[in-house]
C-alpha cells in the first residue's frame, strides 16, 4: 500500500485502504464562518462530536480558534479551556482519532496529554517554533497546511503564477522542515489550504490537481466543506452549500484526497459510499456502510 494511504501516529499504523477518511469538524468557537457559536458551550460541542462519530467520522477535529478570513488570535489559555473538555470525553471512544486545530505548542501539548492524536496546524509549523519539536517528542500526527500570511491578512495575498506548483513547493519545504525537526515522515499529512489566501480559480485548480500533491508521498487532506468558493459558484450562503460540498468532496476523493474535513459527515459519507463502490467495483472496494473505522496495526 502506498505511503499516501498509511499513517503512523503515536506508535500505531493506520491503513486507509481504498476509501477516503472523513474528519468531522467541531468548532468550539463563537465566530467560525459556518457554525460559529452553535457548539461554543462544552456540552453542546461534546454532543455534536458524538453525533459525528455515530455518523461515521474517522477523525474528530476540535478547534478553539476560528481561522475564517479576518479572524484574530485567541489566547492559548482560552483555547485550552474551550477544547480540553471535548477531548476528555471523546478520547474514551477507541474507534475514532482526535485532531486538534491549533497553531500553538502550548495548546497542542495540553491536547496531546489529554488524548489527542493529531495536530492540525494551518501555519504548517511556522507560527510557533516550539510546535514541530513537540510533535517530534510525542509522536503525534501533524497536518501541514498551505496559507500565505495569517487568517487576518491572507485574502489580500491571493496571487499566484502557478498555484499548484507554488502550493506543492511550499508543502515540500514544510515536509522537509518537519523532518529536520525530528518529526517522523510517516505521521505527516499535507493540506493545500482550500480557501486560505486563494481565489475561486485557485481553489478549483488545486482540487482538480490533487494528484500532483499526492506526489509528495504523504496523505492529502482537503477541507472543502461549505466554503466560499462553493458559495461563489452557487450564489449561496454557507447554510445552503451542502450539495456543493458533496460534489466537491466526491471530486476531491476521486482526484486523490485521502482525508476530507467536513461538517456534514453523514451526507458526505453516503455520497462517497456510492462513488467509491462504482470506482472500485470488482477490486475489493472500499469499506461499506457500518465499516468506516480506521484500520489499525
Amino acid at each position: 500500500m502506498g505511503e499516501t494511504r498509511r499513517l503512523q501516529i503515536k506508535g500505531k499504523t493506520y491503513d486507509l485502504g481504498q476509501r477516503t477518511w472523513l474528519m468531522g469538524v467541531v468548532n468550539v468557537t463563537p465566530d467560525s464562518f459556518y457554525d460559529g457559536g452553535l457548539y461554543f458551550e462544552p456540552a453542546r460541542a461534546i454532543e455534536h462530536a458524538l453525533k459525528l462519530i455515530a455518523d461515521g467520522a474517522d477523525i474528530i477535529d476540535v478547534g478553539g480558534e476560528s481561522s475564517r478570513p479576518g479572524a484574530g488570535p485567541v489566547p492559548a489559555r482560552e483555547e485550552r479551556r474551550r477544547i480540553l473538555p471535548v477531548i476528555e470525553v471523546i478520547r474514551e471512544r477507541k474507534d475514532v482519532l482526535i485532531s486538534v486545530d491549533t497553531t500553538k505548542a502550548e495548546v497542542a501539548e495540553a491536547a496531546i496529554a489529554e488524548g489527542a492524536h493529531i495536530i492540525n496546524d494551518i501555519s504548517a509549523g511556522r507560527f510557533d517554533p516550539d510546535l514541530l519539536p513537540l510533535v517530534s517528542r510525542t509522536g503525534a500526527g501533524f497536518v501541514l497546511m498551505h496559507m500565505k500570511g495569517t487568517p487576518r491578512s491572507m485574502q489580500s495575498l491571493a496571487s499566484y503564477e502557478d498555484v499548484v506548483a507554488e502550493v506543492k513547493s511550499f508543502l515540500a519545504a514544510r515536509l522537509d522542515a518537519a523532518r529536520e525537526a525530528g518529526v517522523r515522515a510517516a505521521g505527516l499529512i499535507c493540506d493545500p489550504g482550500i480557501g486560505f489566501a486563494k481565489k475561486l480559480e485557485h481553489n478549483l485548480a488545486l482540487i482538480n490537481n490533487l494528484e500532483a500533491l499526492a506526489g509528495l508521498g504523504r496523505p492529502v487532506l482537503v477541507g472543502i466543506s461549505r466554503k466560499s468558493f462553493i458559495g461563489k459558484i452557487l450564489d449561496a450562503e454557507p447554510e445552503d452549500r451542502l450539495e456543493g460540498t458533496i460534489a466537491a468532496a466526491v471530486v476531491s476523493a476521486l482526484k486523490g484526497a485521502a482525508i476530507l474535513r467536513v461538517h456534514d459527515v453523514a451526507e458526505v459519507r453516503r455520497a462517497l459510499a456510492v462513488a467509491e463502490s462504482i470506482v472500485h467495483q470488482g477490486t475489493g472496494g472500499p469499506a461499506r456502510e457500518g465499516q468506516r473505522k480506521p484500520y489499525v496495526h
